[in-house]
């Protein structure tokens, strides 16, 4: 016999941040109520959506920003703002654990119930994205959740350049990957623009996994002041739900607040997925040098 259909409406948002959370973060329950009246089921805000990207530089009082996990403002505006619509929103925020600090992300279900936390694994240092000065390389490792609508793996921005993140959160049982993501410009290079590059490796996570993917970015040019003067970075946008042969069905622009909204089946998704061979397949046997840096004293 047959499973019945089960369908999930996904969303992406995208805007432009100001540095006061109070405004960002009733810009983002704007949007989220907005995506819910499109029909969204899953709705993913960017990352650390609270403020302006402040990594651009490396100042001590930035570390003002954090605030622990544990009675967070916004998550908890958030909790019951998902109960209100019935929707599961994923929360990015500067998490604060006792002397530690992690770029971190709680994913809240459609009733409103706190279904845990992910740490940013991969943490990048680099002119404009000085994320290593804040953020503790995340310790939870590569999670799934299990929500209302779909069993869904969260990862954050720099993490959506690896592929064995991906794979990680689908071998776990993930049925469609959320992205977080602020990127933009680079301070040291107005010539390199890396969005196209950007949206082509997570088409392939999609594509390899065989799952829907989502991305969302913030726009508009935000200037932090740093040691060595200002520092201004532009945010490309360019957010984007991608089916689950890497095809992009929703795509926004690198201006305009954006509220992106895709459908999928993901019982049909599932048998796709299982016939295309891709984890039938595998051989884990002979990745064992994945677990080395340079490809030589691989374990047996």
């Amino acid at each position: 016999m047959e499973k019945g259909r089960r369908e999930v409406v996904v969303s992406a948002l995208q805007f432009a941040c100001t540095d006061d959370v109070s405004t960002n973060v009733a810009t983002a329950e704007r949007l989220v109520r907005a995506a819910h009246a499109k029909g969204a089921n899953i709705i993913l805000i960017q990352e650390l959506f609270e403020g302006y990207y402040f990594c651009q530089a490396q100042r001590e009082d930035f570390f003002q920003r954090a605030k622990p996990y544990k009675g967070h403002p916004t998550i908890l505006r958030m909790q019951n703002l998902a109960k209100a619509l019935g929707v599961v929103i994923p929360v990015s925020f500067f998490e604060e654990a006792n002397n530690a600090h992690y770029n971190s992300i709680a994913i809240i279900d459609a009733d409103g119930a706190d279904l845990g936390l992910y740490r940013k694994s991969h943490i990048p240092d680099g002119p404009g994205y000085q994320e290593k000065f804040y953020f503790n390389p995340g310790d939870t490792g590569f999670k799934v959740f299990q929500t209302k609508f779909a069993k869904i793996g969260v990862a954050i921005c720099w993490d959506q350049w690896f592929p064995e993140a991906a794979r990680a959160m689908v071998l776990q049982g993930a049925e469609i990957l959320f992205y977080p993501t602020a990127i933009g410009s680079e301070p040291q290079d107005d010539g390199l623009d890396s969005c196209d590059h950007w949206r082509r490796v997570m088409q392939g996570h999609a594509g390899a996994n065989v799952v829907p993917l989502v991305a969302s970015n913030r726009i508009g040019k935000e200037i932090i002041e740093t040691e060595h003067g200002n520092s201004a970075i532009t945010f490309y946008g360019n957010s984007f739900i991608a089916g689950p042969t890497g095809e992009i069905v929703a795509s926004a622009d690198d201006k305009e607040e954006a509220i992106l909204v895709a459908q999928f089946d993901l019982d049909k998704i599932r048998l796709k997925r299982h016939s295309w061979g891709v984890f039938r397949d595998r051989r884990p046997e002979l990745y064992k040098v994945l677990l080395t840096l340079d490809g030589s004293n691989v374990p047996f």
